[in-house]
């Protein structure tokens, strides 16, 4: 589906505005999304006046990630004053997240008239960034031949955290439109790996609308959670991926991020079409929203199982999967369920690994690309 910078950028300000103080909901469907195509004729002074406005959120995408990254705002803000963040972050990091060098940051010039940017929250655990985000990129580079991948993130705490330790420069997303602009783009397609069109993706609308004077045309493709269609498939992906531990006597419970967007609404829909569908040892909880992990473990202890699976419905298997859900902690989602008497089994991989995930991302750049 084609999204037009416009109508999205005055989607998002409305959204942000009406979204400011609401609570979470788990269960009201968002309002219906329609068609669009994109021509720079589309975009004028009012988008680059929408493009200021401008939110402090929690981030709802590929999550936040390392124990700074926690601490986020996913437009690029922290919420602790940025020097005491970062030097945190080096003092705390005691592990190893794989070798840097081994990941594309994909910030060559050369692009040529197309470009296809692919925005994520970023992770700075080096193994799954590269066996997630660059996984979809390079499949997106293999599906969609005629334009060049780039890459841009959202969150520079884990860009200035990535290079401070590893000499690794990522692009943020005026980075990598300011690159774009710079190598005579004509035509740039926007592929946010976001689950959800939650703040996040409200904030890259705007920020892209900012530039679309510049091209000639633009496009976005969706998240990976849009339609009916996405939803079924993602669940048959998540089914599959697990179908070995569902025994009847384990639990298979998939820990989402959360938002106070109204989006948040996802996880609901996803309990209710497994459970629908005859999943009924599958869960799904939230790290920072509903369900919550109280409201996992009560369904739980109900089912009388013996044992947990645990496992993120996160792109990347970054800080959330590998400390809130998989840490020895007293707050972790393992210590609680262990507290309650269940064998534990963490699963340390994010969806951006699972072929039929970076599937749905292919097939939604497609139908942006007109495909």
């Amino acid at each position: 589906m084609k999204r037009s910078v416009k109508a999205l950028a005055m989607v998002a300000a409305a959204l942000m505005f009406t979204a400011c103080g609401s609570s979470p909901s788990t269960s009201e469907p968002a309002p219906a999304q329609t068609e669009q195509t994109t021509t720079v004729s589309e975009t004028s002074a009012e988008t680059t006046a929408e493009s200021d406005t401008e939110t402090t959120t929690a981030a709802e995408t590929t999550e936040a990630e390392t124990s700074a990254e926690q601490t986020e705002d996913p437009a690029g803000g922290n919420t602790e004053e940025p020097d005491e963040v970062e030097e945190d972050a080096d003092e705390e990091e005691d592990y190893t997240t794989g070798d840097a060098s081994l990941d594309d940051p994909r910030n060559q010039d050369g692009i040529g008239e197309n470009e296809l940017l692919v925005v994520s929250f970023g992770t700075s655990y080096n193994d799954s960034r590269r066996l997630t985000i660059g996984a979809i990129e390079s499949a997106l580079e293999s599906a969609i031949p005629d334009y060049s991948v780039r890459r841009g993130f959202t969150a520079n705490i884990i860009i200035d955290h990535v290079k401070r330790r590893d000499g690794e420069i990522i692009d943020d997303v005026d980075e990598a439109l300011k690159r774009a602009v710079d190598n005579g783009v004509k035509n740039l397609v926007v592929a946010p790996t976001h689950l959800m069109h939650g703040f996040e993706y409200d904030e890259l609308v705007e920020k892209v609308a900012s530039y679309a004077d510049a091209f000639e045309s633009v496009t976005f493709s969706e998240p990976l959670l849009t339609s009916d269609e996405d939803f079924k498939r993602v669940e048959e992906a998540i089914v599959d991926w697990t179908k070995e531990y569902d025994d009847g006597e384990t639990a298979i419970v998939f820990m989402g991020h959360g938002t106070e967007h109204e989006y948040n609404f996802i996880y609901g829909k996803m309990q209710d079409l497994l459970t629908a569908d005859g999943h009924e040892h599958y869960y799904i909880g939230t790290v920072e929203a509903t369900p919550s992990l109280d409201d996992v473990i009560a369904k739980v202890k109900e089912g009388g199982y013996k044992r947990v699976v645990l496992e993120p419905l996160m792109v990347v298997a970054g800080d959330h999967a590998n400390n809130d859900m998989a840490g020895d902690d007293d707050e972790s989602w393992k210590t609680a369920f262990e507290k309650e008497g269940f064998e534990v089994v963490c699963v340390l991989r994010g969806l951006g690994e699972n072929e039929s995930i970076r599937q749905i991302y292919i097939d939604h750049v497609k139908q942006a690309v007109g495909e």
